[in-house]
């Protein structure tokens, strides 16, 4: 599978896990839970791009992915949205939102909140129980 993740996405987000058609990645800013799936498929830009079968597997991941992170980290809401208004690589936000939260109800795109950095004990900590959930 020949497969080139944008550079954008590749500065902003830190590897976590490959699915069977996805990536997923964390976006570097602990000021929110902010996982991004991106089908490791050349040249789509919409979800409509993807084929039938990929399409079914993509909404199985996205799915699966959501369960996993509504069981360990309770959010009041999960946002899942494909914009990619800046980058145009099909990519799926799922962004675990609190009432308690810096912006919440608002959106999270386009903040001036500080980036606050994960520690590499968090990171380490999301990637082992994504791994062990999935194995």
């Amino acid at each position: 599978m020949n497969f080139e993740l944008h550079p954008k996405l590749n500065e902003d987000t830190i590897f976590i896990h490959d699915f069977s058609l996805s990536r997923l990645l964390l976006i570097k800013d602990a000021n929110f839970k902010w996982f991004v799936l991106v089908p490791r498929v050349e040249g789509l830009r919409e979800i409509i791009d993807v084929n039938e079968e990929n399409r079914i597997l993509l909404f199985k991941e996205i799915c699966d992915i959501s369960e996993f992170l509504k069981q360990s980290y309770f959010p009041y809401k999960l946002n899942i949205a494909a914009i990619g208004n800046i980058v145009e690589q099909l990519h799926i936000h799922i962004i675990l939102r609190y009432k308690d939260d810096p912006l919440y109800p608002n959106p999270v795109w386009g903040n001036n909140l500080p980036k606050k950095e994960y520690t590499n004990a968090e990171i380490e900590l999301i990637i082992n129980s994504i791994k062990q959930y999935f194995a």
